[in-house]
């Protein structure tokens, strides 16, 4: 058996015999949520977190926190849009899953796509500096965490913005991330069991890889304009001239070396391919 499954057998279950298993209680289980907290930089959400696990404090009561309260009340609105834009099926709605192997490894699902498999995630974020690059990193740990609970290879972060905008993100699996999150989640649990305070585990995650789904507005590059100038002016000479090489190499016989004629010289390499070169009247040529 592995280090990691040993560890792990040892984390599944709590340190304390009268700690009573209730699947309900997020006492007895890392989630995707504590995941974000446990990767963080914030010693004192860390210790209060690490407070909550032992049973020997309360969870925060967010029923004040009008950013959190606004995030479940459009939960819904959010997946509708999403099923609605996207075309795709969310299924498996508040869904708990456990890992199969670290039982102290649990996600409760804001949903999963039917046709992909992708891990779905439904937030609101306030407009001001939104960018996807940040709404990526600030939510990275929580879906690894989730992708690697489910054993799925994408997810898909679907965000409304207080400034009526939608997006969408889809973020694939990170190896590399998920071992390092593996890695924290764990020594956080022993913490948990053995009643040592936890410290930040200060881990420099990987980038987030997002998929290009950006489109941008280049009307304002003087640069861009200038180029796009000349694509424009050259586009069908260009045609033109890959279409006429295109046919002077179906003219070329099979077994000719050299064919030349009107200005230009096609040779044929020892390999089969066909190169054409300008020829000027004093003799003189370039490579076409």
């Amino acid at each position: 058996m592995s280090t990691l499954q040993t560890d792990a057998s040892r984390a599944t279950e709590p340190h304390n015999p009268t700690f009573k298993f209730n699947p309900h209680d997020r006492r007895h289980f890392i989630g995707g949520s504590d995941a974000r907290i446990i990767m963080g930089d914030d010693q004192g959400a860390l210790t209060q977190l690490w407070y909550e696990k032992r049973g020997e404090a309360e969870p925060e009561d967010l029923s004040d926190n009008l950013i959190v309260q606004l995030g479940t009340v459009t939960e819904l609105l959010n997946r509708a849009w999403y099923q609605r834009i996207s075309g795709q099926t969310i299924k498996d709605i508040q869904k708990r899953v456990r890992h199969p192997i670290h039982k102290w490894m649990a996600a409760t699902l804001d949903g999963m796509v039917e046709q992909t498999g992708a891990v779905f995630e439904a937030k609101f974020m306030l407009p001001w500096a939104f960018t996807e690059e940040a709404a990526a990193d600030k939510h990275m740990a929580q879906l690894q965490h989730n992708m690697w609970v489910t054993a799925a290879r994408s997810s898909v972060l679907s965000i409304i913005t207080g400034g009526g905008k939608w997006v969408e993100i889809k973020i694939y699996a990170d190896p590399l991330y998920q071992h390092l999150l593996l890695t924290a989640e764990k020594k956080f649990w022993r913490c948990v069991q053995r009643g040592e305070p936890p410290i930040l585990f200060n881990i420099e995650t990987p980038r987030p890889r997002l998929e290009a789904v950006k489109v941008m507005d280049m009307s304002t590059s003087n640069q861009w304009a200038e180029l796009a100038a000349t694509y424009l002016r050259t586009r069908t000479a260009h045609g033109e001239h890959e279409t006429a090489k295109s046919d002077l190499k179906k003219l070329m016989p099979e077994d000719a070396k050299e064919a030349k004629g009107h200005g230009i010289k096609a040779k044929r390499s020892k390999s089969g391919a066909v190169s054409f070169e300008a020829q000027s009247e004093e003799g003189s040529h370039a490579s076409v």
